[in-house]
């Protein structure tokens, strides 16, 4: 692998801290790109990671919204992990708050390559939501070639989004005349658990892992989850530079469970505090859903009491990943919770 700088965008993120973090143990140099290098906030958790000798860490401020910071914070470098993403759970303008960043996002990184002529490998950072369809039957497997081309800004603006700018990369990609673009692989995980680094990291996927350490409702929803852990992920990103198929497309998938069995897992390794028992009625959740501030009708009714899964065998097959046991990345998502007084 080449010596020359990784640009890694969203590594404030929960999924761009780790690949930051497992960059940095080995020896890489790294620009990260977050908006606001001077919080702490934001930031703490970044300058506090170990580095192995050779590597760096070089923070840099970017907005994906602003052409000119994408364009800086890629000048230079010869890899582009590009993580960033808006996920919100819940209520939000879609429109703004999800398609815009992706879209107009990765369009700002397209022409960043371009303009800056030194990379030579992208990793672009997908999603099972990619995949997935807005509607889907229970039971159903998806794999690298399914698209969600249904999803729609009102029923599943986050689909939408990733499907979106996945699309724009890979036909920038196709669209050389030069065969001068960088190699590119997309990497798309599903719900992320394991250790986070920043209390900021709650707010997406780990939602799922608060909502039972908080005991936010006394029964579990009947949700089933594909969990993935967070430093599995940042590996297939990593891995993904010089491995796998140029255009390749991999999900990396750990598992699937039911919200009812991580709270059972989650009873039996911390035995003295109290977890939710048994599973609410889909009535029930229907009517939580129209009024809880992190779930909507819409979403409860696509996806409560429904199954499906996802192939993960070409990430395990041409990454040469292998996947840590669901128990492990739910039990490990939550001493930093209690240990930093997050929840």
């Amino acid at each position: 692998m080449s010596d020359g700088v990784v640009l890694v965008t969203g590594a404030s993120g929960f999924v761009g801290s780790h690949i930051v973090a497992n960059l940095l143990i080995r020896g890489r140099k790294v620009r990260a790109a977050v908006r606001e290098p001077t919080n702490p906030a934001r930031v703490s958790h970044l300058k506090s990671l170990p580095i192995t000798d050779g590597g760096g860490l070089e923070l840099v401020k970017m907005d994906l919204l602003d052409a000119a910071s994408v364009h800086t914070a890629i000048s230079g470098c010869s890899d582009v992990i590009h993580a960033a993403a808006a996920l919100h759970v819940g209520k939000m303008n879609p429109q703004r708050d999800v398609v815009d960043p992706s879209i107009i996002g990765t369009q700002n990184i397209c022409d960043g390559i371009d303009a800056a002529g030194t990379v030579e490998r992208l990793v672009h950072t997908s999603s099972t939501a990619a995949i997935r369809p807005t509607h889907y039957e229970d039971g159903a497997c998806y794999t690298s070639e399914s698209w969600a081309d249904a999803a729609t800004l009102a029923d599943n603006a986050y689909g939408l989004a990733k499907a979106g700018a996945e699309r724009l990369v890979r036909e920038w990609h196709a669209s050389s005349q030069s065969g001068k673009r960088p190699r590119l692989v997309t990497i798309h995980p599903c719900v992320v658990f394991g250790p986070p680094m920043s209390k900021r990291h709650l707010s997406g996927s780990l939602s799922y892992v608060e909502a039972l350490v908080k005991r936010t409702l006394p029964k579990s929803l009947p949700s089933h989850i594909n969990v993935v852990d967070v430093r599995d992920v940042a590996e297939a990103h990593v891995r993904a530079l010089t491995g796998g198929e140029d255009k390749g497309r991999y999900l990396v998938i750990g598992g699937n469970l039911w919200m009812k069995d991580i709270a059972d897992i989650l009873r039996e390794a911390y035995p003295e505090r109290k977890w939710p028992k048994g599973v609410l009625p889909y009535w029930v959740c229907l009517i939580i859903a129209t009024f809880h501030p992190k779930l909507t009708l819409k979403w409860a009714r696509n996806h409560l009491r429904k199954t499906c899964s996802f192939d993960a065998t070409p990430a395990k097959q041409e990454l040469n990943m292998s996947f840590r046991p669901l128990s492990e990345s739910i039990i490990d998502s939550v001493p930093p919770m209690l240990d930093n007084d997050w929840v």
